[in-house]
C-alpha cells in the first residue's frame, strides 16, 4: 500500500469528481478538496430545471459549439463523447432520454439523484472528500490547505486542479486562484451565457419583466438561433439569447453596443404573415388585432410597440417589422449573474494530458480552462470531458516517472 501513488484534486465539481473516478479507477490513492460545506453546488444548481448533461448533435455541430477552443475540445470529447456520458449516467442508474430540442437528460430530471449515486461510487472506489478545504497556496513544493481545524500540509504525487471560473461565486468559483499559479498565463474572465442591459421604457419593464419571449429567432452577425428568451427589469436573458452571448458580448465591448435582431414568428414566412395581417382589423384594439391575426403573445406586441416610432402602415411592411425587431443592447450583466465564463488558463499553457507546461505534476480541468459554449449539455459535456483527459494524463505522468 505504501508504493500506491496519491492524486488530490482540488474543486469537487463535475470536471474533479469525473477526475477523481478515473484516477481512483486507475488504482491511485484520490483525495478531492472542495472549499465548499459540500460538493457540487453549481452541479446541482444546474439541475434545478432539469439537467442538461449533453446534446445529441452530430460531432462536427457539437464540437463547432466551442468556437476558437473547437480543437482542443474535439480531443477531449475523444476521451469522453456525448455517448459515453450518456453511458456512463445509465450506470449509475440513471436512465435519460433525448427531448425534443436535441438535448439530453436524466428522466429524474435532477441533478441530486444522479450525485448521490457518483458519491456512492466514489466512496466505493476509495475516494475520499474533504469539504471545507480551500488550497491557499503552495510552500516549498507542498499544497497548503485551510480548514476548519487549522492548515493542513500536503505532498501528493500529482495534483488536478478544477476550481471553475468566475461565475455564480456565490457557489464557490470566484476565480480567486489566478493569482496562485507560479508562470501561467491566465486569459481575464468574462460573462458568458448572460443576459444583456436593454433601455426598456418603465411602462414597458413594469408590465413584461418576468415574461417569455417564444418562440422566436433571434440573428446577430449571421448566426440565427431558435428558442426562447425571458423579459427582465434590466434588459433580456434566455436561451436563444445566451447562444449568442459570446459574439454579443465582443460587440459590446467592441463598439459599445450590439444590434440583436428578434423574429417574433418564426414559424411563418413574410408572405404568409403578411396575408393574414391584411384581413380588416374591424372593431379590434391594434393590441387585439396583433394578437388575433399576427399570433403574437402579449409580450411580444410590448415589445413590438417599445420599437421607437409608429408601427409600418400596410401588412407587408408591418409584417416584415414583425420579423426584424431590432434591440439596441447597451450592457452585459456581470459574473455574478452569469452562467459560465470565458477565460482562464490559456490553452497553449497545458500539453495533451492538460497538464501546466510551467508545473509540472499539475493538471487542469473544467472552467479553469479558457473555453465557452452555450447552454444546451455543452458545457456540462465539456466539463466532465476535460476531466476524464486530466486524470488519464496523471495516470500517463506517473507511469512515464
Amino acid at each position: 500500500m505504501n508504493d500506491v501513488k496519491t492524486v488530490h484534486v482540488i474543486g469537487a465539481g463535475p470536471a474533479g469528481l469525473m477526475a477523481a473516478e478515473r484516477l481512483a479507477q486507475a488504482g491511485l490513492g484520490v483525495v478531492v478538496h472542495e472549499a465548499m460545506p459540500s460538493v457540487a453546488r453549481k452541479f446541482l444548481m444546474a439541475g434545478r430545471g432539469g439537467l442538461n448533461l449533453t446534446h445529441s448533435e452530430g460531432l462536427e455541430g457539437f464540437v463547432g459549439r466551442y468556437g476558437a477552443a473547437g480543437g482542443a475540445v474535439a480531443a477531449w470529447l475523444e476521451r469522453l463523447s456525448p455517448t459515453h456520458l450518456i453511458g456512463w449516467a445509465e450506470g449509475l442508474g440513471q436512465a435519460t432520454f433525448t427531448g425534443s430540442s436535441g438535448r439530453v437528460f436524466p428522466r429524474a430530471m435532477k441533478a441530486s439523484p444522479l450525485l448521490r449515486a457518483w458519491l456512492g461510487r466514489l466512496n466505493g472506489l476509495g475516494v475520499e472528500v474533504r469539504t471545507r478545504s480551500r488550497w491557499v497556496g503552495r510552500r516549498d513544493g507542498a499544497w497548503v490547505f485551510a480548514t476548519p481545524e487549522g492548515e493542513r500540509v500536503e505532498r501528493p504525487d500529482a495534483v488536478v486542479l478544477a476550481m471553475g471560473g468566475a461565475s455564480w461565486p456565490r457557489l464557490g468559483s470566484d476565480g480567486a486562484w489566478a493569482a496562485m499559479l507560479e508562470g501561467v498565463e491566465v486569459a481575464p474572465f468574462r460573462p458568458s451565457n448572460v443576459g444583456f442591459d436593454v433601455a426598456w421604457s418603465e411602462v414597458f419593464a413594469e408590465r413584461f419583466a418576468g415574461q417569455p419571449l417564444k418562440p422566436v429567432a433571434m440573428t446577430h452577425e449571421g448566426q440565427t438561433v431558435r428558442g426562447e428568451a425571458m423579459l427582465t427589469r434590466y434588459g433580456i436573458e434566455g436561451g436563444a439569447v445566451y447562444a449568442l452571448s459570446a459574439g454579443l458580448r465582443d460587440a459590446i465591448e467592441r463598439d459599445g453596443s450590439a444590434v440583436l435582431t428578434v423574429d417574433l414568428r418564426p414559424d411563418l414566412s413574410v408572405e404568409a404573415l403578411a396575408g393574414r395581417l391584411a384581413k380588416p382589423r374591424g372593431k379590434d384594439s391594434v393590441t387585439n388585432w396583433l394578437r388575433k391575426a399576427g399570433g403574437l403573445s402579449a409580450p411580444a406586441v410590448g415589445l413590438l410597440r417599445e420599437i421607437p416610432g409608429e408601427l409600418p402602415a400596410g401588412s407587408d411592411k408591418l409584417a416584415k417589422r414583425i420579423k426584424a425587431v431590432r434591440l439596441t443592447l447597451t450592457g452585459v450583466q456581470g459574473l455574478a449573474r452569469a452562467i459560465s465564463s470565458a477565460g482562464g488558463v490559456k490553452l497553449d499553457q497545458v500539453d495533451e494530458g492538460l497538464m501546466l507546461k510551467a508545473m509540472p505534476g499539475v493538471f487542469v480541468a473544467g472552467e479553469m480552462l479558457d473555453w465557452e459554449a452555450p447552454t444546451g449539455g455543452y458545457l456540462l459535456q465539456a466539463s466532465m470531458a476535460s476531466g476524464a483527459v486530466a486524470a488519464d494524463g496523471v495516470v500517463r505522468w506517473l507511469a512515464a516517472r
